[in-house]
């Protein structure tokens, strides 16, 4: 007995290639190479939450990365010296 081919069995006529699900607007799909440690790090991060997206958090650390990279000396050096101040008139009482 010939086993049945997919073709046999469904109709792709009206199949389209790509994505089941649409990408959100504001998101781009890529293929990205990662060391395993990297993406172990990040998984064991969901688990440890109790669930949730290793990919969104991998996006929110990369989005953090740019924010302080775009950040000027000017703004770390004032960022500084108000954290010192406050701790200075903590110590002081």
């Amino acid at each position: 007995m010939k086993k049945p081919r997919a073709k046999d069995e469904y109709d792709f006529a009206r199949a389209r290639r790509g994505a089941v699900v649409p990408v959100p607007a504001g998101k781009t799909r890529i293929t990205i190479r990662i060391d395993t440690e990297i993406l172990d790090w990040f998984r064991k991060q969901v688990n440890a939450a109790g669930g949730g997206n290793y990919q969104t958090l991998i996006n929110e650390a990369l989005g953090r990365h740019i924010d302080q990279k775009e950040k000027t000396l000017e703004d770390t050096l004032r960022r500084v010296i108000r954290e010192e101040l406050q701790r200075a008139k903590r110590g002081a009482r």
